[in-house]
């Protein structure tokens, strides 16, 4: 017989003590979503199962215990730390889940400026560390829009990038060695070297698994030297997103890394830049790092982007302003709160990559699509904003109106079929459908597509690590 919502309860409390584990009615409602349902969370709707507990661990024991008592007794577990998922991972969609909660692990164990880097437990806050590591002159490179809100566990499970990702790369590239608990209360440690080859990078069987296989407890990364004062800002409109694409492929493809490279299309651009866009593309760069690099660095950029004839350069001080207001905290969360329900016009996005021979086709067929097929758009841009070698991601950005709906109709009429398109299209091209956001619930049905024969991979893997399926049913893999 299936244990009962109080037997959980009770056996949890027992565990771990009444202060970890929480059952108050509007905390666990908040719990049942992340922000991909905002709209229905800010009217008070809640359409998912309302979970039996969000329990707080203190330590990589009190994860192992209660993922052990979970697996014995086939109970659905959502792990989360800073709660900014944007694309359903947090949803518990069973009956009767738990919500393990790493938030109040959130010490920083270790910055070593000798080795360069920083351990940290899964709660501690990204703006913590990057903080203590500026403290020393130094910086973990990683800097999403989510900084002040994202803690370290959900960064690395949700394979995270940053806005100076062209230069420092993602999260993957910055993880030296994590420790990470597994369904059955396993707690495996991958010690800090700079490189192994003792078989595979087992790693990436954490990183990027969105609490579908295991739980990250610990994690530590990479730090770098911060000379803010050897940045250089640099900014240009031009007319075509396709002349962008190919300025940014120059520039990666001569060996150059700065530490920004975007590229913005007129509406996102008239978005982002109002006072100078003027109706055209807006391509940013900043170089950064030591000074002879980054004197190079601007000066190569210069010379291929003076070389293309269709740029027209725009006051440095702009760029900077704007590069100095990044990031969304909490104001800015609770200021877009607000503007949503006195509006009634909400925006989204949806992130792709794609090499660079196929990129500007997919941006043109699925904004095309998506003005044709849905209604009541106000905005329908993007912008590109990770370069490499091979190609570049781009990051839609849709606004619409809520027009005749109620509030659990917005994601049928708009936020899926949007999402659908761009998903579709990207795969058709050969892109992966999602860049740093995640799979989530609502890109899973797309998985097999995504993978191809190489989905037998991860199936044999969730199969190997999580046998009862206990770890985020529906997250990557869709709930069967």
């Amino acid at each position: 017989m299936p244990i009962t919502r109080t037997e959980i309860v009770e056996r949890l409390i027992a565990m771990l003590g009444p202060d970890q584990v929480v059952t108050d009615a509007d905390v666990l409602k908040l719990s049942s979503v992340d922000r991909f349902r905002r709209y229905e969370e800010l009217n008070g709707v809640f359409m998912l199962p309302i979970p039996a507990a969000v329990v707080y661990a203190e330590s990589a024991a009190d994860v192992s215990a209660v993922l052990a008592f979970a697996n014995d007794n086939r109970i659905n577990v959502v792990p989360r730390t800073g709660r900014s998922a944007t694309e359903g991972g947090l949803e518990t969609v069973v009956e009767n889940s738990i919500v393990l909660d790493g938030s109040r692990m959130n010490r920083i164990l270790k910055i070593d400026p000798y080795n360069m880097l920083a351990t940290a437990e899964c709660g501690a806050p990204l703006q913590a560390v990057e903080d203590a590591a500026r403290a020393l002159g130094l910086t973990t490179g990683h800097s999403p829009q989510s900084k002040p809100l994202a803690q370290m566990g959900g960064l690395v499970a949700t394979r995270s990038i940053g806005q100076f990702s062209t230069l420092y790369g993602g999260i993957e590239d910055m993880l030296i060695g994590l420790e990470a608990v597994f369904p059955n209360g396993q707690i495996c440690r991958i010690k800090n070297v700079p490189r192994r080859a003792a078989g595979p990078d087992i790693r990436h069987i954490a990183i990027g698994n969105e609490g579908a296989l295991c739980f990250i407890t610990e994690a530590t990364v990479k730090l770098f030297k911060f000379q803010p004062e050897n940045h250089v800002f640099l900014g240009y409109t031009l007319d075509s997103m396709k002349d962008g694409f190919e300025i940014l492929r120059q520039v990666m493809v001569d060996g150059y890394r700065p530490s920004v490279a975007r590229l913005y299309d007129p509406e996102d651009g008239a978005y982002h830049f109002s006072s100078f866009a003027d109706g055209k593309c807006v391509l940013i760069f900043v170089a950064e790092g030591p000074a002879a690099i980054t004197k190079a660095t601007a000066e190569a950029i210069e010379a291929i982007v003076a070389a293309s004839g269709v740029c027209k350069a725009v006051e440095r001080k702009v760029i900077k302003s704007w590069f100095d207001n990044l990031n969304w905290g909490p104001e800015k969360v609770a200021e877009e709160r607000v503007e949503i329900m006195t509006t009634h016009n909400i925006g989204n996005t949806t992130e792709i990559s794609a090499t660079w021979d196929v990129i500007n086709d997919i941006y043109e067929r699925a904004s095309a699509r998506i003005r044709a097929e849905i209604p009541d758009m106000t905005l329908v841009g993007g912008h590109s904003s990770h370069s490499y070698l091979n190609g570049t991601n781009l990051y839609f950005v849709h606004y619409y109106n809520l027009v005749d709906i109620k509030p659990e109709e917005e994601i049928v009429k708009y936020h899926h079929p949007i999402k659908k398109i761009i998903v579709e299209e990207t795969i058709r091209a050969g892109g992966s459908m999602c860049h740093h956001h995640g799979v989530g619930k609502h890109r899973a049905p797309w998985i097999k597509d995504e993978y191809g024969s190489s989905y037998y991979m991860l199936e044999t893997l969730k199969r190997a690590f999580d046998p009862n399926g206990i770890m985020n049913i529906g997250t990557i893999i869709p709930k069967a």
